[in-house]
């Protein structure tokens, strides 16, 4: 139940490079350089690099969730389910309860319900409003869940939707992009000092991609960190919409089959994405707390 995260956190890192990469070649050609530059034959303007990273952190984060509905169908190839489809029973009842569920949270507007093929049991939301917004279940959990489990997941995945918290993510993104980008042109200032005139303008702007992309990184455990304090909110709104005992048994049904059909997933990429987590350094990139966690604090709501 990650994936919305990742999704987020990687589109939000190709557009602040490709942003990057746009602006260089931009003000290559032109006189307004200085504006940002930092260090490539002027001095800092840190009042002007302020306003610049504040400006370019705030764009990527926005355009990253502008997208990100997108992204998830292109990425996970979403079939997305029609209701005036000629659907299947199966695929009717899906839409019907995530319908059913988004009317209950007080959502006016209905999130696009879609299915991607993959044996992971997994589900996700996302989008850049309530307005927009995709609930996305894999076939691997409706193959491997009973119908109150699938619930349960679907509740607290309609209560991401209902919370904003993808809004909320894009704020906090913002901020971090701010300093991401006003640190990494200092660092690239600093490096740039050390080589002879004719390469610094090369060193300074691979300097500013390479420490964007490694403070991007840095920053995405403040990300994570926030992803795991709202998942104990949807946990708790899920169990208000679809009752207390169905968000425990889909916690519980996701802690008995994660461990038999997940760890079978071999795909580096996406293991601290999955939804039983690990210690460690690997918790601090994790998108969920440990499964056990989120049960123990779901008895006590």
């Amino acid at each position: 139940m990650g994936k919305r995260i990742l999704f987020f956190l990687l589109t939000n890192i190709l557009v602040l490079t490709t942003i990057v990469i746009v602006w260089s070649a931009i003000t290559s050609f032109t006189d307004i350089g200085p504006i940002y530059n930092g260090g490539v034959g002027v001095g800092i303007s840190y009042v002007s690099l302020g306003v610049f990273s504040i400006l370019v952190g705030f764009a990527g984060a926005f355009i990253s969730l502008a997208i990100s509905r997108w992204m998830a169908k292109k990425m996970m190839k979403v079939q997305v389910l029609d209701p005036n489809d000629n659907l299947s029973t199966a695929e009717r009842q899906l839409v019907e309860r995530v319908h059913r569920l988004s009317r209950a949270a007080g959502l006016m507007h209905m999130p696009e319900v879609g299915i991607y093929r993959s044996q992971e049991v997994n589900a996700f939301a996302t989008g850049p409003s309530k307005k927009r917004s995709l609930v996305a279940v894999s076939s691997g959990l409706l193959n491997s869940m009973d119908d109150d489990a699938v619930e349960g997941v679907l509740a607290h995945e309609v209560a991401h939707v209902s919370n904003g918290d993808m809004v909320t993510m894009t704020l906090l993104q913002g901020v971090i992009n701010t300093f991401v980008v006003f640190l990494s042109r200092i660092v690239a200032s600093i490096v740039s000092n050390f080589v002879n005139e004719e390469m610094r303008f090369v060193v300074h702007f691979a300097s500013i991609i390479v420490f964007q992309i490694l403070f991007s990184i840095l920053g995405s455990m403040v990300v994570m960190a926030y992803s795991r304090y709202r998942e104990f909110h949807a946990d708790r709104g899920g169990a208000d919409l679809a009752g207390k005992d169905k968000m425990q048994h889909a916690l519980q049904s996701l802690k008995n089959t994660v461990n038999t059909v997940q760890d079978n997933t071999n795909d580096d990429a996406i293991q601290t994405m999955k939804i039983n987590n690990k210690g460690g350094l690997m918790k601090l990139l994790s998108s969920h707390p440990d499964l056990d966690e989120r049960i123990r604090r779901l008895e006590q709501k």
